[in-house]
C-alpha cells in the first residue's frame, strides 16, 4: 500500500483523502488545525503549520512521496529533505519555477508559449520606470504579487498612471515583489486540467468556462464551447507544459480567449484545482484520483465525461453563522441531478469557500446550464 503526505489540510486534500480511500492509499495529512477539513478523510495527520520542517520531516518519515495542498510552503526548507532522498511530487525544481509568477511567465516565453506582456518591477521605481511602463502597456494594466496570491488577492487593476503611483505606495511589501501584466480583453477565461504519470503518461480534462466575480471563481461550465482550433491549441499547450517540465501529477493551466480569438496563459496552479472540482461528479476519474495515481505510479484513469454537460458553483461564506446555511443546502441538494460537496469548515465569514454543488446535464445546452448556476447561486446568497 502507497502511503502518501500531504502538505496542507483544507478542502483540497479533503477530496483527496476520499480518493485516497478508493485506490487503497494512505493519507496522511500535516496541518495546523484539528477542524481542517482533511483531518476528516486522512488515515492520519500529523499536527504543524505547513512550514513547520520538522514536522515534515516526521511526515517523510511515514510516507513514500509528499504532494501539497497549497504553493504557501517554503522550498528551501524542503530541498534540504530532498537532498536526504525525500520523494515530492512535483518535484521541488518544478515548483520553483512555477510558485513566482514571473518565473512562470519567463518559462512560459522560454518554451514560445502565449502570454500576456508582462515586466517585474524593481525594489525602487523611478521616474523613468513609470515612463516606460506608462508607454509599454497604457491603461488600464494589471499589477500582480509574484507569491501568494490567490482568488484575486495581490492582483489590482490599475486605470490611471495616478493610480498606479497611489497603488506603488500604498503596498505592503517592496515592489519588487510585484510585477506588471497587459491588461487582457477577453470573451472568455478557460481552463484545463491535464495529469502526467511517473512513466510519463498525459491525460487531459474536457477544457472548461470560468464565471468569475471579483477575480474569484464562481461557475465553471464544462465543456467550453470554443472552436475545435482553440481546444486542440489549449490541449497541445498542457501537454508541451507537463512533458518539457518533467511534471509528475495535476496540473491546472488558466487562459484568456481575446477578442480575435487568441490563447493566452494567465497563470498555472501545480495541484488540484478547483477549476476541475467538476471531475468529482461529471468524469469517470476525479482530479483528485487522477493525481494520487500519477505521483503513485498507477495506471492514469479515463477523463471523459459521464454527461454531455456539467455545470460546478462555488458556494462562498457570506455571513458568521451557520444558522441559514443548511436550509439552503438542503434546497440545493433537491435539484435533479445535483451533487453537493460541504467542506464541514467550523468557521464562516464572506468569501471563503465553503462548499460547491455540481449539476450534470444530459445533453449540451449552455443557456439551461447557466440558468441553473444562477438558480443555485439566487438560493444562496439571496433566497
Amino acid at each position: 500500500m502507497k502511503r502518501v503526505g500531504v502538505i496542507g489540510g483544507g478542502q483540497l486534500a479533503w477530496m483527496m483523502g476520499k480518493a485516497a480511500k478508493k485506490l487503497g492509499v494512505d493519507l496522511i495529512v500535516q496541518t495546523p488545525n484539528p477542524a481542517d477539513p482533511a483531518v476528516k478523510t486522512a488515515s492520519s495527520t500529523i499536527f504543524a503549520t505547513i512550514d513547520d520542517i520538522n514536522a515534515t520531516k516526521r511526515l517523510a518519515k511515514e510516507c513514500d512521496i509528499i504532494t501539497f495542498e497549497n504553493e504557501f510552503v517554503d522550498l528551501e526548507q524542503l530541498f534540504l529533505l530532498e537532498q536526504q532522498g525525500v520523494c515530492f511530487h512535483p518535484n521541488l525544481i518544478i515548483l520553483k519555477r512555477l510558485l513566482d509568477k514571473y518565473h512562470q511567465l519567463s518559462y512560459f516565453q522560454s518554451q514560445s508559449l502565449p502570454t500576456p506582456q508582462f515586466f517585474p518591477l524593481d525594489a525602487e521605481i523611478n521616474s523613468s520606470q513609470i515612463k516606460y511602463i506608462e508607454e509599454k502597456f497604457g491603461f488600464p494594466l494589471v499589477i500582480k504579487a509574484r507569491r501568494h496570491g490567490y482568488d484575486g488577492q495581490g492582483t489590482f487593476i490599475i486605470n490611471s498612471i495616478e493610480e498606479f503611483k497611489l497603488k506603488l505606495a500604498s503596498l505592503q511589501f517592496q515592489p519588487n515583489e510585484f510585477l506588471v501584466e497587459e491588461f487582457v480583453y477577453f470573451t472568455k477565461e478557460l481552463a484545463i486540467i491535464a495529469a502526467r504519470a511517473v512513466n510519463g503518461d498525459i491525460v487531459t480534462y474536457p477544457v472548461v468556462e470560468t464565471q468569475q466575480k471579483q477575480q474569484v471563481c464562481r461557475q465553471v461550465l464544462t465543456p467550453a464551447e470554443i472552436d475545435e482550433s482553440v481546444l486542440k491549441e489549449i490541449n497541445q499547450i498542457a501537454i508541451k507544459l507537463l512533458k518539457s517540465l518533467g511534471y509528475v501529477g495535476i496540473l491546472a493551466i488558466e487562459l484568456f480567449l481575446t477578442q480575435s480569438n487568441k490563447i493566452l496563459i494567465n497563470e498555472i496552479a501545480p495541484r488540484t484545482h478547483n477549476s476541475g472540482h467538476f471531475s468529482l461528479d461529471a468524469c469517470k476519474t476525479s482530479q483528485f484520483e487522477q493525481h494520487l495515481r500519477a505521483i503513485c505510479g498507477l495506471p492514469l484513469g479515463s477523463t471523459k465525461l459521464i454527461c454531455s454537460c456539467a455545470v460546478m458553483v462555488n458556494l462562498l461564506g457570506y455571513e458568521q453563522s451557520q444558522n441559514r446555511y443548511l436550509e439552503k443546502l438542503r434546497q440545493i441538494e433537491q435539484l435533479t441531478q445535483t451533487h453537493l460537496h460541504w467542506y464541514g469548515k467550523n468557521q464562516f465569514y464572506p468569501g471563503r469557500k465553503m462548499a460547491h454543488a455540481t449539476t450534470l446535464l444530459s445533453r449540451t445546452d449552455r443557456s439551461k446550464a447557466m440558468a441553473i448556476a444562477n438558480q443555485i447561486e439566487e438560493i444562496w446568497y439571496i433566497s
